[in-house]
């Protein structure tokens, strides 16, 4: 006999299929115990949700080339053209200057692309070039979230984060430190 095969967005067995891009949409899991899991491909929080991290965004209002640099420095990796200057400081003057001429979208994401390859996080809620062209201080607040939620401490920059790696400091994301203590 012929059989139809289920589509992949049909409810089976209880439990939903999203559909392609739809895994982004539903966040990070979070275990009956409370700790928090990200999932590939998912962002841990959405583009709009800026207010999660109050004194990031008000930063981030006031002056996103501190919290560009922050982020350039984590996903560069530290490595910084000049030797001269600290990567986080070259990259945010950067910005600023390009911020200057309304050119720093392109520059910032970028770095969105680049943060999304080496996370493989869904380029969502649409192109990163049009999220950093409508939505500048949004992305870079999302952004900033993201690596914090990866156990990034933004303010101590990449060689203090691999220090304190090295030394056996975890680098547990906030969330899970908090339910851990319980």
């Amino acid at each position: 006999m012929y059989q139809e095969a289920t589509p992949p967005h049909v409810q089976v067995s209880g439990y939903p299929n999203p559909l392609p891009g739809q895994l982004a949409a539903a966040g990070p899991y979070i275990s009956p115990r409370g700790s928090r899991h990200i999932r590939t491909g998912a962002w841990s929080t959405n583009l709009c949700h800026c207010c999660d991290d109050p004194a990031n965004c008000l930063i981030t209002c006031c002056c996103p080339c501190v919290t560009f640099g922050q982020i350039a420095e984590i996903v560069d990796r530290g490595s910084s053209s000049n030797e001269d200057c600290s990567g986080c400081a070259s990259r945010g003057a950067t910005y600023g200057l390009l911020l200057l001429t309304g050119f720093s979208c392109l520059y910032s994401c970028f770095y969105r692309s680049k943060l999304r390859g080496q996370y493989d996080l869904v380029e969502a809620p649409c192109a990163d070039c049009l999220v950093h062209f409508f939505c500048e201080t949004c992305a870079l607040c999302q952004e900033y979230r993201e690596l914090k939620s990866r156990g990034y401490d933004m303010g101590i920059g990449w060689e203090a984060n691999m220090d304190r790696q090295k030394r056996g400091v975890a680098m547990t994301p906030p969330m899970m430190a908090h339910s851990m203590s319980r």
